[in-house]
């Protein structure tokens, strides 16, 4: 993914980078996003793109939450809808927690700081977000969490 953007820095209160998501943000618990923080936002940066996957599924990146026009903020609650959902690989529209069917997985929840506000249909896919995101972005960052 991209390495020449400003770094964001990402983290969770409920789990820290490369260690366990608790269940209570997964299919076995209350299936609710976990909370985010984000910080050196750049101060040209005019929204926000939150991308979350697996690339440890069987047979492709299992894509969980696909969201963009978040307004600038250094904090994405628990369980909130900050943005434009877009469409995942659970054919729906919101989050899906991790949920692997075998094995431990990893997590990544990406940040993208973007220089524009995007234009899209609610069921625009990770794809579709990724091609039209591309040339407006200006900072990046993740955090990896995991679950079996």
């Amino acid at each position: 993914m991209p390495t020449d953007y400003k770094p964001l820095i990402i983290t969770s209160s409920a789990f820290e980078l490369n260690q366990f998501i608790p269940t209570r943000y997964t299919c076995a618990g209350q299936d609710i996003n976990p909370p985010i923080d984000i910080e050196d936002i750049p101060e040209n940066a005019h929204s926000l793109v939150l991308i979350v996957d697996d690339p440890d599924a069987p047979g492709k990146t299992w894509v969980h939450w696909v969201m963009w026009n978040i307004p600038i903020t250094h904090h994405i609650k628990e369980n909130s809808i900050p943005g434009q959902q877009g469409w995942n690989d659970f054919n729906r529209t919101s989050w899906g927690g991790p949920c692997p069917p075998s094995g431990t997985h990893r997590y990544f929840f990406k940040v993208y700081a973007l220089d524009a506000v995007l234009k899209l249909p609610s069921k625009t896919t990770k794809k579709e977000l990724e091609q039209v995101m591309g040339k407006h972005i200006i900072a990046f960052g993740e955090l990896i969490g995991l679950y079996r």
